[in-house]
């Protein structure tokens, strides 16, 4: 990444003809109980190696509030002596978004020297292999299912068509088996050769699409939008990052850094936090106490949160928490620091998926009877799902989705694991 790392639709509705994709582009996400998506907007450093949690801490003085980090990979340059999970733990209680980086097989015809390629006959499984080992250095640091973690592939030559296959079937295999994992599938690549043949093949079925796209041009512009050869209608709904500066030292809080500058509005890291109770209570299969009880905990027990939701008013707060066994407990009885709301940085709870239709209305209820608002989702777009509930069946399903901007999608558009019924662990609405 640097030196070492260095149809017939109904227009606005979404209720086609056509079935839903199963597979490639659209492959869908196997959360388990202790996922959750986090989504971070605004600018991110990416240093070569982790620096100290005294660095870190020194820049809070800084407008980044995201690092990358370098968690593995065949071809990962740079030693990394801090980046434990102790490390990631300390410096994500400060408020910091992690970026996990995986620099893995390169193109047969990249243009770095001295990489480990991938071989053209078998691509497919050396990215299979890859996001396996992705997953595994990430589950090893803390990093919980429903995190992104993005692939870097470095600039290769565009014009060699084999080369060009070899990437993409790499890459498809990178985000298949990410995604069966439950994790999301992200990609940084050079905007004139990885990006631009992502780009390419947006939409065909040959491959699987990622979820997210980093992309690396220099020109010191931080705008989301207006990529060349990317339409901005692909990666459209928190998916997008850009790296617009390379290489330079800056200095807040007193520490200089070697770093690159980046923007982002893509799914990051998702980590849990550690709180205690002030008091004895009960976990709950969903967020409310009529659901059935899983669990007493007793008083000053530690409790692993790794995201918030709304829930029925206990005290003075309809904050519930979700705790990394699936369960849930009221945020009124645990030492978190809002009594009222959430408390960052613990996210929102969030289950994205692509989206399998173009144009997809986001309504303002959960059925074609609502209105719709005036931007429909495009193909590929990640719905950002809170909570799911019945209202008019469309297609084979009477799901609908709730998404983190309060709007409704049909749940028949969106590649989750069931297009007749509700997808765990997604929580009712």
């Amino acid at each position: 990444m640097r030196r070492v790392l260095v149809l017939l639709l109904c227009v606005g509705f979404g209720l086609g003809m056509t079935e839903p994709a199963a597979a490639e582009p659209a492959t869908p996400v196997g959360y388990p109980a202790s996922a959750t998506a986090t989504r971070y907007t605004g600018l991110a450093l990416d240093a070569c190696t982790a620096p100290t949690v005294a660095q870190m801490s020194a820049w809070l003085a800084s407008p980044y509030r995201a690092v990358g980090i370098y968690i593995g990979g065949v071809n990962r340059g740079c030693a990394q002596p801090q980046l434990t999970a102790s490390w990631v733990s300390s410096v994500t209680r400060m408020g910091w978004r992690l970026i996990p980086v995986y620099m893995g097989y390169q193109a047969p015809c990249t243009t770095r020297p001295n990489a480990v390629k991938m071989t053209v006959p078998s691509a497919a499984t050396q990215g299979t292999a890859q996001a396996a080992d992705a997953v595994a250095k990430a589950a090893a640091l803390g990093l919980l299912p429903g995190s992104a973690i993005y692939g870097d592939m470095e600039h290769y030559t565009v014009s060699d068509a084999t080369c060009r296959a070899t990437v993409l079937r790499y890459l498809s295999s990178w985000t298949k088996e990410l995604h069966r994992r439950g994790y999301l599938s992200a990609v940084y690549a050079h905007q004139d050769s990885g990006a631009r043949h992502l780009a390419e093949v947006y939409n065909s079925t040959a491959y699987a699409r990622p979820d997210a796209l980093w992309i690396a041009r220099w020109d010191l512009s931080s705008t989301l939008t207006g990529w060349p050869l990317i339409s901005n209608r692909y990666w459209s709904a928190g998916q997008r990052a850009k790296q617009y500066r390379g290489d330079h030292d800056e200095t807040h809080g007193g520490v200089t850094l070697n770093i690159d500058n980046d923007r982002f509005d893509a799914p990051v890291a998702s980590v849990w936090y550690t709180y205690t109770l002030r008091t004895s209570v009960h976990t709950y299969s969903g967020p409310s106490t009529a659901y059935p009880i899983r669990a007493t905990l007793a008083q000053n027990s530690g409790i692993r949160i790794v995201c918030q939701t709304y829930g029925p008013k206990i005290g003075t707060t309809t904050v519930w928490n979700k705790l990394i066994d699936g369960t849930y407990v009221t945020d009124y009885y645990a030492r978190t620091p809002n009594k009222t709301g959430y408390s960052p940085p613990i996210p929102g709870c969030s289950y994205p998926y692509q989206t399998t239709t173009d144009n997809l209305s986001r309504r303002r209820g959960p059925g074609t009877a609502y209105s719709a608002y005036p931007s429909p989702l495009p193909i590929g777009s990640l719905a950002w799902i809170t909570c799911q509930r019945a209202g008019t069946t469309v297609g084979t399903t009477p799901v609908w989705n709730r998404l983190t901007d309060s709007s409704w999608v049909t749940d028949y558009y969106v590649a989750n694991p069931s297009n007749t019924t509700y997808s765990a662990p997604i929580r009712r609405c």
